[in-house]
């Protein structure tokens, strides 16, 4: 009988560990699932700043009248590429961005450049890396959902708050850039 009874100890105690090994194992990957997804989009967004000097030198001899946009891109740029955390990269991302959707908003002024191979090239491998960069963002945000979610679930809250898991925030757009876009024909 005492056997038994140390058996089903045992195996209690062995359950509660594996239950226990299970939240931390799951806490774990959910944790590196966003660091997985804010690396993807460094991968999108590094390519995306290798092609702006082509595409700003490409512009260049077109827009002499656009100095200040390009050298707003570009600033955005350098402050992406010199930002140290996630929320620095976001907002200097979020400057990069508009400084684009401005540049081929303007492009539409300058017949000569819109027929410039280059510039076509260059401008269709940006947008291609938007749309992926906002798939990546998307994929980032949903990470983030969800380890939110799983670090304030009972139990493994418990375990979360051992670890010191803390919420973290999701990438937003900025309020001008979600606004209607003006069309006049």
């Amino acid at each position: 009988m005492e056997i038994v009874i140390l058996v089903v100890v045992v195996f209690v105690v062995l359950g509660v560990i594996g239950y226990f090994v299970g939240i931390y194992n799951g806490l774990i990957q959910v944790r590196n699932n966003i660091d997985k997804a804010w690396a993807n989009i460094d991968v999108l967004l590094k390519q995306r700043h290798d092609e702006l000097p082509k595409l700003i030198e490409t512009c260049k001899g077109y827009m002499k009248y656009e100095q200040s946009l390009l050298e707003k891109i570009t600033q955005a740029r350098t402050a992406f590429m010199n930002a140290a955390t996630i929320e620095d990269k976001t907002k200097a991302e979020n400057q990069l961005a508009a400084g684009l959707k401005t540049l081929f908003a303007v492009s539409e002024n300058y017949p000569d450049l819109k027929a410039n191979q280059n510039f076509l090239q260059l401008q269709n491998r940006i947008s291609g890396l938007e749309n992926e960069i906002a798939d990546r963002r998307e994929f980032f945000n949903e990470s983030v959902n969800g380890y939110n979610i799983r670090i304030q679930q009972f139990p493994d809250l418990i375990l979360a708050n051992n670890l010191g898991y803390t919420r973290r925030s999701m990438l937003e757009i900025p309020k001008e850039e979600t606004q209607d876009v003006k069309v006049q024909f």
